[in-house]
């Protein structure tokens, strides 16, 4: 590889070089206005304080954040499903897609802050893991339904037309020709909601309040309370790496799939 290519627009030290030098010379800044400034630690710490909050307190703040990863996953996956499945139907069914289609909507621009104490109420204290689970769905769902219908929907018509031709079952249909051409909708979507299955993770646990949860964001409440600011940032820290790691996951997984045959990955590998 050419110094040319390193230096190129796509080059990996412009792709990867140019990001990690701006973030080193941006926590450098932050750290030298803290000390310069005297800024107290509970006002706003510098990123030594908050590495050292970090490897402090590194055992706690990992067991929170397999609590809030395994709810995202798990919210996550049955958003899923249930926005998959419910594409389906809709795109099968004009009836269904349009006496419910609106209240998917509905549902979605609905503020979760608003609807997390029925759904707790409801579900029980005693089981607010499954109560920030429903939360997270809600926020996960609607993505995948809208983007998987569009790409139900955007099939090839001539080839839906020869599938029937030679008889081919709506099942056939379905999977050798509509869920094919929905494949790149769907990743699309993925990326979408796992952000926000995390978001609303996080929403939900700050809405459970006190004893109810164990995840990132009870963390943070704690930490505020005992204004322990630099252990906020910590838990902030984690949330944003546990983010970057989802989308970078779905990402590769984006590229593997379609690398072959869909020209947006092509674009993207050249």
């Amino acid at each position: 590889m050419s110094v040319q290519d390193l230096l190129s627009s796509d080059g990996v030290l412009m792709r990867w070089g140019v990001p990690a030098l701006f973030g080193i010379v941006f926590l450098a800044s932050w750290e030298a206005l803290v000390v310069y400034l005297s800024v107290p630690d509970y006002v706003l710490p510098g990123p030594v304080a908050i590495f050292d909050a970090l490897v402090g307190g590194f055992g706690s703040l990992m067991g929170s954040l397999w609590v809030t990863l395994r709810i995202t996953i798990a919210a996550f996956m049955i958003a899923l499903v249930l926005g998959t499945g419910i594409a389906v139907l809709f795109t099968e069914s004009r009836l269904a897609a349009r006496a419910l289609y609106p209240y998917a909507v509905a549902l979605q621009v609905t503020p979760i802050v608003a609807i997390a104490p029925l759904i707790l109420i409801w579900v029980g204290l005693d089981n607010a893991e499954a109560a920030v689970t429903i939360l997270a769905v809600i926020a996960a769902f609607f993505p995948v339904l809208a983007n998987m219908t569009a790409g139900l929907r955007a099939a090839d018509q001539n080839l839906i037309d020869l599938f029937r031709l030679y008889g081919a079952t709506r099942w056939q249909i379905i999977r050798g020709v509509r869920l094919p051409s929905a494949l790149p909708y769907l990743l699309s979507a993925m990326k979408i909601s796992a952000g926000l299955a995390l978001i609303g993770t996080v929403v939900a646990e700050f809405v459970a309040g006190s004893g109810t949860s164990t995840g990132l964001a009870w963390r943070i409440i704690e930490a505020g309370n005992r204004l322990q600011v630099d252990r906020m940032f910590a838990a902030l820290v984690l949330l944003s790496l546990l983010g970057i790691v989802l989308f970078f996951v779905l990402s590769t997984l984006e590229q593997y799939l379609l690398r072959h045959w869909h020209e947006s990955a092509e674009k993207g590998a050249k």
